[in-house]
């Protein structure tokens, strides 16, 4: 008979193969990197917590060699960090970090709206986004609220149709996910810019570009003050 100790593991090993199904993905490193880039944005795996060499290669069914690549690209993003003698952990960002993301943000962000002038695009999956938050918040279910916030950001980027972009923010909000997971409560934070989504989808919709822009940025300024407050509480 199984032990409960082996049906664990066994189920930890089906919850990775899972995952490779999904993204109908083969077994190179980028692709495993991906995989274990939407996991950690996605909370399955927290700041200060060990990646085991042992489960994840057990799981995807890849070599250490691949796992081991596809670590140093999440090293490089600065998603994960290599620990001498101890493995490799999920990283947890500084206030310096924070204040880096939101000005790689502030110059990404408001630059997609602005360009949406002049452009026909369909706004379903960022009303998508709205959407969710707001039933989110109405069931007090933080968790996905905060989830469907970042949503409507990689919704907004994914308008201007560029696949670098969408890497790139995709990049940003997983990292800048490690600060919220390192903070306890953030109900008022989540719901207040909730609300702010549904101003800037409304701007858009309206074909007013500019001021879309320039709440983007006023957004982005206040989150930045925000979450640098409450992050530095937390240290």
């Amino acid at each position: 008979m199984d032990s409960a100790m082996d049906r664990e593991a066994g189920s930890e090993v089906e919850d990775w193969a899972e995952e490779l199904a999904q993204a109908g993905w083969s077994s190179k490193a980028e692709h495993v990197a991906a995989i274990l880039r939407r996991r950690i944005a996605e909370g399955k795996h927290r700041p200060d917590n060990r990646l085991s060499e042992e489960k994840i290669s057990k799981g995807l069914k890849v070599s250490r060699n691949t796992l081991r690549e596809a670590f140093r690209l999440l090293v490089h993003e600065g998603i994960v960090e290599h620990r001498h003698g101890q493995g490799v952990f999920v990283r947890r960002l500084s206030v310096a970090d924070v204040v880096d993301l939101y000005r790689l943000r502030q110059v990404v962000q408001p630059a997609v709206i602005r360009d949406l002038k002049g452009r026909s695009v369909s706004l379903g999956q960022v009303r998508a986004a709205v959407e969710e938050a707001e039933a989110a918040g109405l069931a007090a279910d933080w968790r996905v609220l905060g989830t469907a916030n970042l949503r409507f950001h990689l919704a907004l980027t994914a308008l201007a149709s560029s696949r670098r972009l969408d890497e790139l923010m995709n990049r940003t909000l997983a990292e800048l996910r490690l600060v919220f997971y390192a903070m306890t409560d953030l109900r008022e934070f989540h719901a207040t810019y909730a609300a702010r989504n549904r101003k800037i989808l409304e701007l858009i919709d309206a074909g007013a570009f500019a001021k879309a822009a320039n709440e983007m940025a006023s957004y982005l300024k206040a989150a930045e003050r925000d979450l640098v407050e409450r992050y530095t509480a937390t240290r």
